[in-house]
């Protein structure tokens, strides 16, 4: 936590101001801030509130619309949507509890995150890397008083993946929710015996690996990092689907 933090030298892309507002908004709707049924702020108040335009908020508007999770109603306003009919939405209500769909899930982990991991050694500002740092922090807190690390296990990989300065990196993984971090002990996956303090140690040393890499600007070992981070976690899930007990992993070996 001590080493120094190396800068990219090259500017970081800026999202568009609506990019931003849709984020927020989007963000604001799948952690349940915003509610089915609830009525947006005005345009004037959302423009006041975050520092934008009108043509801003109607970008940003009729963006979450064409997702499916606002719906605009003449003469009575902007109203988030009973059942979000977005393909994100849709994913993460259609995966069910086997440790099939947990392989499903790392699949598209894969997919996303080993990508997002470079990108975020390549496009990171400070103010990200931080945030990178204090979820980790949290993660050795949580696992200090001995509770359910699940949570700041997420937000270390939404962090990095917000780092990436692209949205809808955070929106896969905002869209898988809980299931991204199935190894919790509040995951519908979640068994004692593969959250040993053992076992969540060697994920932190797994988490530290990657976010060295970010710091150090390095793109590639950062990817490398990541793939073996979730190669790890599949391979844990491959041995329990075929009966494998995960208890004799042996401390250190982690998969998650």
């Amino acid at each position: 936590m001590s080493e120094p933090v190396v800068q990219d030298p090259r500017p970081e892309r800026r999202p568009k101001l609506a990019e931003r507002l849709v984020a927020e908004l989007r963000s604001q709707v799948v952690s349940g801030r915003l509610v089915a049924g609830q009525k947006l702020p005005t345009e004037s108040r959302l423009t006041e509130t975050f520092g934008v335009s009108r043509t801003v908020v109607r970008e940003a508007i009729a963006a979450l619309a064409a997702d499916g999770l606002v719906e605009p109603r003449q003469g009575a306003g902007v109203f988030v949507v009973e059942q979000p009919t977005s393909a994100f939405s849709a994913i993460s209500a259609e995966l069910g509890n086997k440790i099939s769909h947990a392989l499903n899930v790392l699949e598209v982990r894969m997919g996303v995150e080993i990508e997002s991991a470079g990108l975020a050694a390549q496009r990171r500002n400070s103010a990200q890397e931080a945030r990178i740092y204090e979820a980790y922090t949290d993660f050795d807190r949580l696992l200090a008083s001995r509770q359910a690390t699940g949570k700041s296990d997420f937000a270390i990989h939404r962090a990095i993946a917000a780092a990436t300065n692209n949205p809808f990196y955070v929106e896969v993984l905002d869209a898988l929710g809980s299931r991204t971090i199935p190894c919790d002990v509040a995951s519908p996956w979640g068994t004692e015996s593969v959250l040993t303090v053992e076992y969540q140690v060697g994920l932190q040393r797994e988490h530290w690996k990657i976010i060295k890499a970010i710091s150090a600007g390095d793109a590639q070992g950062a990817r490398d990092a990541m793939r073996s981070h979730l190669s790890a976690s599949q391979q844990r899930y491959r041995d329990r689907l075929a009966g494998f007990d995960p208890a004799e992993t042996a401390p250190g070996e982690t998969a998650g």
